[in-house]
């Protein structure tokens, strides 16, 4: 096993490990690490034509599983579209899993092509909302909302992941570890 991979295999990885079958997600340029990841793994992606039908996809799947949904939406735009379904479930107490892709870190402020704060825009309608700066932060975060799912109240909860951030490496010793 190698000491170390890229965040995005580590993401997968860890959604794997509790116990994840179905993903439901659209692809675009600032995801696409963490499809090249799930490709890999024996997590089946079911591909919408849409990203809000990704979000209602994942809704109705946590409904009937009694389990979280998960889904993946691109930066800007495309992260936007899960908006309407992020309501939904925060209003219903539906546990899902957005994970959303964001411009690199070293293009934020610079009004670029798809840069939108996504997880402040998300924040009042989910349980939590994070930004990711970093690896390390990324899959201690990851965990938490995992814990969550399991402990707390339900709903829904985002992850907007910069591209850049998703091919940094990752000690492979941290997916492991338990959350304290």
């Amino acid at each position: 096993m190698r000491d170390n991979i890229r965040f995005a295999e580590g993401i997968i990885e860890t959604l794997r490990s509790e116990g994840v079958r179905y993903v439901f997600g659209h692809p675009g340029e600032q995801i696409l690490t963490l499809y090249e990841a799930l490709r890999k793994s024996e997590i089946e992606h079911v591909l919408m034509r849409h990203e809000q039908g990704a979000i209602h996809a994942a809704d109705a799947y946590a409904r009937i599983s009694e389990t979280f949904g998960v889904c993946i939406a691109s930066a800007g735009p495309g992260a936007l579209n899960l908006a309407m379904g992020i309501a939904t479930a925060y209003k219903d107490s539906v546990p899902i899993l957005a994970i959303a892709g964001d411009v690199p870190r070293n293009l934020r402020g610079c009004d670029v092509f798809q840069e939108i704060d996504t997880a402040s825009v998300f924040e009042p309608i989910t349980l939590r909302s994070w930004q990711i700066n970093n690896p390390e932060e990324g899959i201690l975060k990851l965990k938490e909302a995992l814990e969550i799912f399991k402990k707390d109240k339900t709903g829904p909860i985002n992850l907007t992941i910069p591209s850049d951030v998703l091919n940094q490496e990752l000690e492979n010793s941290l997916i492991k570890e338990e959350i304290k």
